[in-house]
């Protein structure tokens, strides 16, 4: 499954997106227009083996809420990026089971070296 989980509202996942210059082979999510779904969250974990790791810490809605949060589970960031988009770490590339999360420099550069690949 050669896949990106992106926000096409977002301005860091577009410039991302056009370094990269995906072909066809990569599926595009746009994660506002189509939630993940459980099924797809779970693949995503198989690999990551945390749920923690494809959460986005950042998120506004995230920055609301921590504060009345004593104790943040790995069930906990599931339930909260299944219930709405913005907690899922952006962009998200799935390259036939190995997993770039974020748009640090170092991970973009790892993920176009295996996209450069395809």
């Amino acid at each position: 499954m050669n896949r990106i989980y992106y926000l096409s509202t977002c301005s860091t996942c577009k410039n991302i997106i056009n370094t990269w210059k995906l072909n066809d082979s990569i599926k595009q999510v746009d994660v506002k227009k189509t939630p993940i779904s459980l099924k797809e969250l779970e693949y995503m974990y198989s690999i990551s083996k945390s749920y923690e790791k494809l959460f986005n810490k950042r998120a506004l809605l995230f920055r609301d809420i921590k504060k009345d949060l004593n104790n943040i589970t790995e069930e906990l960031y599931k339930e909260l990026m299944l219930k709405h988009y913005s907690f899922l770490k952006r962009p998200i590339l799935i390259i036939e089971k190995r997993l770039f999360i974020g748009n640090s420099k170092e991970t973009v550069l790892k993920a176009k070296i295996e996209l450069d690949k395809l």
